[in-house]
């Protein structure tokens, strides 16, 4: 159906009328094409069993942040951070198997110094920049306009009162909404995402904030789901069984028509679960310089040297990732960490996994953590129905043979 195709058409209209041509040929090259090779190249290497290596990888440089947010993984107060050299490093190695899209996270990867200055020697990379945008400034958004390559995904964990609440700090809501507003002065193409938890499923969840947010200029949302991880928790806070079927019950029907881009990485096309992990698209690099799993399972037995120049081996020889990928694949479709954090706390201990942490208590953390509803519905899956987001989904969320 044509109404289907609403949201597309809306979003694509607006994202070409708020930025430049410039900047939309950078996105459509580096992000779009380019991560359609990469895509098809590692599901040739997955499926002719060549050595591993993920399609994207995911990089916290720093865990220094200006916030405090409650459920957050990362050690409030903690000052790891990944040299200039290694950044440079994992991006180089990344791209000598085929990989140009990279996640950039913290902490708040806008405290961590140089950071423009190692992405702007690489022009042929797509950057996302997550963030929680209140350190943007007139002056940083046209850096990253002059870079081209750079999309900041801003994360707004609630409105006014919730996000103080949350994030642990004063106006927060109205700083994060500043720095969204010098993005799209900049004409730069940004999207927002929400981490949904209780506390702000029905502020967050509806049609008005995807509404606000396209007002703003954001070309997309992405959903997250509430892991309640690190050392300030919160489990109560975590969906329900039934609040987790309500929001993707959401993002099937608003995908039809809603004015942005509505993104998950949970659910593939007939609606059964995903763990981008565990089907070997995406691991991610501690700012401790560790290669980990995924960003909250801060566990990991093999680390970067100074130069990053050993990831493409680490990736290819560790016994370590390979065997948590397939005990993952093997145990659940959803995330172990919600569903069996026991059975990931043996494993590691089983083989002698490291903390990658400055407060060097997760496993600790791990072994105290409840069993909460996870994404995984089983019998009850709720498949797309967009039919342009069904063929993508296709393309890049079926699993790559990793539930067999």
């Amino acid at each position: 159906m044509l109404s289907d195709y609403t949201s597309i058409v809306k979003a694509s209209c607006r994202v070409v009328r708020g930025t430049t041509p410039r900047l939309l040929w950078k996105f459509v090259r580096n992000f779009g094409l380019r991560n359609l090779s990469n895509m098809a190249a590692f599901e040739r290497r997955v499926n002719k069993g060549k050595p591993f290596f993920p399609a994207f990888m995911m990089i916290s440089v720093t865990e220094a942040c200006n916030l405090a947010c409650s459920g957050c993984w990362v050690t409030r107060g903690g000052r790891k951070s990944l040299t200039p050299e290694q950044l440079d490093g994992i991006i180089r190695q990344s791209k000598s198997q085929g990989s140009y899209f990279f996640g950039i996270l913290g902490g708040e990867p806008l405290m961590y110094r140089g950071l423009f200055d190692v992405l702007e020697k690489h022009p042929d990379c797509y950057f996302q920049l997550f963030t929680n945008a209140t350190l943007i400034t007139a002056e940083i958004a046209q850096r990253m306009n002059k870079l081209g390559n750079v999309t900041p995904l801003i994360s707004i964990e609630g409105l006014r009162d919730e996000s103080d609440r949350r994030r642990g700090r004063d106006d927060v809501y109205e700083r994060t909404l500043r720095g969204l507003r010098m993005c799209r002065e900049a004409k730069l193409i940004f999207g927002v995402a929400a981490s949904i938890c209780k506390s702000n499923f029905d502020d967050l969840v509806c049609r008005k904030h995807l509404e606000d947010m396209a007002r703003e200029g954001a070309a997309f949302m992405w959903y997250y789901i509430y892991r309640p991880v690190g050392a300030d928790a919160h489990p109560e806070n975590a969906l329900s069984k039934e609040q987790i079927r309500q929001l993707r019950e959401f993002i099937v029907e608003q995908r039809r028509n809603a004015p942005l881009l509505i993104i998950d990485v949970y659910w593939d096309a007939k609606g059964r679960a995903i763990c981008p992990g565990a089907t070997g698209m995406s691991h991610h690099i501690s700012p401790s310089g560790y290669v980990e799993f995924c960003p909250p399972l801060q566990m990991a037995m093999e680390r970067l040297n100074s130069e990053g120049s050993n990831l493409v081996e680490i990736c290819q020889k560790s016994e370590f990732l390979a065997d948590m990928r397939k005990m993952i694949a093997e145990t659940t479709r959803g995330c172990i960490l919600m569903e069996s954090p026991e059975k990931l706390a043996d494993f590691i201990e089983a083989h002698g996994g490291f903390e990658t942490t400055s407060r060097a208590t997760f496993l600790e953390e791990l072994k105290r953590m409840h069993h909460v509803a996870g994404h995984d519905m089983k019998d009850e899956a709720i498949p797309e129905k967009n039919p342009l987001y069904k063929t993508l989904k296709k393309r890049y969320f079926f699993g790559f043979g990793a539930y067999g």
